[in-house]
């Protein structure tokens, strides 16, 4: 039997404030959104002036980029290339660039997702968040 890697909430609080940060000296409102490797939401934080809906598509970008182990953006890209029949697949909603996975020595730990800003930069803070973690 194999030792599993897990997020605890100290890792959690980590990311979430070097995501916070990196979004604040931007000057960027968005949520953002932590899931453990089941896409199970850990974390939710909507920044002043985020609009409403970002509450929701943060979550998504986090959990799709959990269960597929890989940037939702990857998703995006299959689906702008014209592989439209991809948006049948279940239980995955979250088609968009700003989900980024956390991986360690080759396991996904969770995801992080951020929604409010262009989907680079919601990517940017994403991975500003995990890499607080130093996996």
């Amino acid at each position: 039997m194999k030792t599993k890697a897990f997020l605890e909430l100290s890792d959690v609080k980590a990311m979430a404030a070097a995501a916070e940060a990196e979004a604040v000296a931007n000057h960027w409102a968005v949520t953002i959104a932590i899931v453990d490797d089941g896409g199970h939401l850990l974390w939710l934080q909507r920044l002043d002036g985020a609009a409403a809906v970002t509450a929701h598509i943060a979550p998504a970008k986090a959990h799709t980029a959990a269960l597929g182990r890989r940037e939702s953006k990857a998703y995006e890209d299959i689906v702008n290339g014209g592989r439209t029949s991809f948006l049948s697949a279940p239980g995955i909603v979250g088609l968009l660039e700003g989900g980024v996975p956390i991986m360690k020595d080759g396991f996904c730990l969770g995801a992080m997702g951020v929604s409010g800003v262009k989907s680079p930069e919601d990517a940017q803070i994403a991975r500003a968040g995990i890499a607080a973690l130093a996996v």
